[in-house]
């Protein structure tokens, strides 16, 4: 049974799994979770606990985590999130702390340790990084760790942005960062996990999740044509966002950064040398 579960996303390992798959697999341990949040302004989460080994994705600052392990600086747990499994490094991490109020609605916004531009910032905090804000003074925000964050760089936690492609056309020119999540750098499904989070939407993290998860499917045939803004263009291995019907945005391997270019040109280009064919066309509700 334990062969048809995505590693990705089941907190399963050989010598430990999470309490709650308990007759579903085979561990000689089960555990259950201890919640702890990200307290940096991004965490990696890594595919073995290892500084060199793969990024698989990335935590933002504020998002839950629930660990099942931690052991000689690493954090072996799932994002609450998206469901994403791996090791993040234990100092991002920790328990007790306020689930957020807001979220950094700017593209990327500075943390300061007072309420002035003037000083040296903390650290930068990127797009959907969730604070917990607990008074104002001036024009910022003060934290409960008492950070202190512009204002005008934040959203209440349930208000959201209209257009999720507008919010991805704001990463335009960001560097490409496999398993990036963050306007420092990010990959194809990170662009589109952070622009469609930013307007209320959750979703999977990887390419083929989102093409399973997302919308329906759109009929499209060697002209590319009937398509509109907004529709969501999948190869395997690959996805990107439609800015109007014949222009596709994507963070991409190629220019190594979010680039927008004519659909027919990445699509011709796409087949011969990377992903190969379009596997689907989706388009949201």
């Amino acid at each position: 049974m334990t062969a048809i579960l995505d590693r990705r996303t089941t907190p399963f390992r050989t010598d430990l799994a999470a309490g709650h798959l308990r007759g579903q697999v085979k561990a000689p341990t089960f555990v259950d979770p201890q919640p702890m949040r990200v307290v940096t302004a991004s965490a990696p989460l890594r595919r073995e606990p290892r500084p060199d080994a793969a990024l698989d994705t990335e935590a933002l600052a504020g998002e839950l985590v629930q660990v099942y392990e931690r052991h000689e600086g690493w954090a072996w747990g799932q994002l609450s999130g998206d469901g994403y499994v791996g090791y993040l490094p234990d100092d991002c991490l920790r328990p007790d702390q306020p689930a957020p109020t807001h979220r950094v609605s700017a593209l990327r916004t500075f943390l300061y340790p007072g309420p002035s531009i003037k000083l040296p910032p903390l650290a930068a905090l990127s797009l959907n990084a969730g604070v917990a804000v607990v008074e104002q003074k001036g024009d910022f925000g003060v934290l409960a760790d008492g950070g202190h964050v512009f204002l005008k760089h934040l959203a209440a936690f349930d208000r959201f942005e209209p257009d999720f492609v507008a919010v991805a056309e704001r990463f335009l020119g960001v560097p490409y960062l496999w398993g990036g999540k963050t306007s420092l750098g990010l990959d194809c499904s990170g662009l589109t996990q952070l622009a469609l989070a930013a307007t209320g939407i959750a979703s999977p993290r990887d390419s083929d999740m989102l093409e399973a998860a997302l919308g329906t499917a759109v009929a499209f045939d060697d002209s590319l044509s009937g398509l509109q803004r907004g529709d969501l263009v999948f190869w395997k291995g690959h996805v990107g966002i439609l800015t109007d019907p014949d222009t596709l945005l994507h963070a991409n391997g190629y220019t190594m950064t979010v680039f927008s270019e004519p659909l027919r040109e990445a699509r011709d280009r796409i087949l011969t040398k990377s992903f190969g064919a379009i596997t689907s066309i989706k388009r949201l509700a």
